[in-house]
């Protein structure tokens, strides 16, 4: 293990002169993920063609990655599986954890959680219909909503515009004493802070890769179920690669073993072999010396900006343990100033209503990245650059 970050900098393609605070968004592209990914166009499958699954093992690509990511985000191994999108492993995790818990119909989250979470079960509420609700409360009061009504506790670990983190073990332990099924979202979490499934005895999680994990766009989600379910939960999405015996072509479905059973459709190979390739990066560390960095960088720019743009207003908690790895701003013309900055070189981005967000990942974000972002922000603002039509025409993706 390192930590020293040089070394794992050096090993991220980030253009020339470009500071990226953007990797809790679209993380950057590993250098080897090119190589990677055109060995197994090319060597697997060009040339084993189908071959593949078995000689180039891509049928146990799920679960092997799988493994790797465990590491990061406290499972047991054995018990993490990727594949499909986050909101699929959404709708898997929550509906999966209703058939466990059938006496109950509230599914419970918060106003600050992923829109994509909260259509999901929405959606999954009015298909089940029989009273099944979405009941959805501020980040703050989650902890004394947990009732003897609650079914399900869908939580996003790390709130996507702010940076709050709420503390997984405390709701997790409530929502176990009220008889509920803890399900949480690792989006902003998974290669951003430590987090401590087994630990906290988290019931499900999924999350996505993309983001700090590097595996590029479209990258697969995974989904954590607990190993004391991992027999019982039964499949929402009844795939055929979470069958017992894919190739027995079975007419009826029997759920696969353990984690297994979480497998939907065929894996996305060509994007698992590039987060493999960003994995190698991250075996170099721990998550703790992650935690310890990305803390110092986001306490050095939350006090640079205050000092030297006194307009913009931090939206995201001061308290270590409240914070994940970004750091949020509110301003009027938050889009206008985004666009500016990135006109400039410094990339973040833009969140409706008002929110400037800033990622911070420190395998390949440094201090003197963080001073010269301050400088250029500062710039921005004192000289009003954000304020051209141009910059005010919002695009499909902000």
């Amino acid at each position: 293990m390192t930590t020293d970050f040089t070394a794992t900098r050096a090993l991220f393609h980030i253009p020339e002169g470009m500071i990226y605070l953007d990797g809790n968004s679209l993380g950057p592209m590993p250098r080897a993920a090119a190589a990677r990914v055109a060995r197994t166009v090319t060597d697997e499958w060009g040339d084993m063609l189908i071959t593949g699954w078995n000689r180039a093992g891509w049928m146990a690509q799920p679960t092997r990655v799988g493994d790797r990511i465990a590491r990061l985000i406290g499972a047991e191994p054995g018990h993490v599986v990727m594949g499909d999108t986050l909101s699929i492993k959404v709708y898997q995790a929550i509906a999966s954890a209703l058939e466990m818990n059938p006496t109950r119909r509230v599914i419970l989250s918060d106003s600050g959680n992923f829109p994509s979470d909260l259509y999901m079960a929405d959606g999954l509420c009015r298909t089940l219909g029989q009273g099944y609700t979405l009941r959805v409360v501020a980040p703050e009061e989650v902890l004394d909503a947990i009732d003897e009504t609650v079914a399900v506790t869908m939580i996003t670990e790390v709130d996507y515009r702010t940076g709050r983190k709420h503390d997984m073990k405390a709701i997790t332990a409530r929502a176990h004493q009220k008889g509920a099924i803890a399900v949480w979202d690792l989006a902003h979490s998974a290669g951003a802070v430590p987090v401590d499934l087994a630990g906290c005895r988290a019931d499900f999680a999924v999350g996505c890769t993309y983001k700090y994990l590097n595996s590029g766009p479209g990258g697969p989600a995974f989904i954590y179920v607990a190993p004391r379910h991992a027999e019982a939960a039964r499949p929402a999405l009844s795939g055929w690669l979470g069958h017992e015996a894919p190739f027995a072509f079975d007419p009826d479905y029997r759920p696969g073993r353990g984690i297994e059973r979480m497998r939907v459709g065929t894996p996305p190979v060509l994007q698992l072999a590039a987060l493999e390739a960003a994995l190698d990066i991250w075996d170099m560390t721990n998550m703790a010396d992650i935690r310890t960095a990305s803390l110092a960088l986001t306490d050095q720019f939350i006090a640079g900006i205050e000092a030297a743009c006194p307009t913009l207003e931090l939206a995201t908690p001061r308290d270590h343990d409240a914070r994940g790895s970004q750091v949020s701003f509110r301003h009027p013309e938050g889009y206008a100033i985004m666009q500016a900055l990135i006109a400039h070189g410094v990339i973040g981005d833009f969140r409706a209503p008002d929110i400037l967000r800033f990622g911070f990942t420190p395998l390949y974000i440094g201090a003197d990245d963080v001073t010269r972002a301050i400088e250029i922000l500062a710039k921005v603002m004192a000289e009003a650059l954000w304020d051209r039509p141009d910059y005010k025409v919002k695009a499909r993706v902000t």
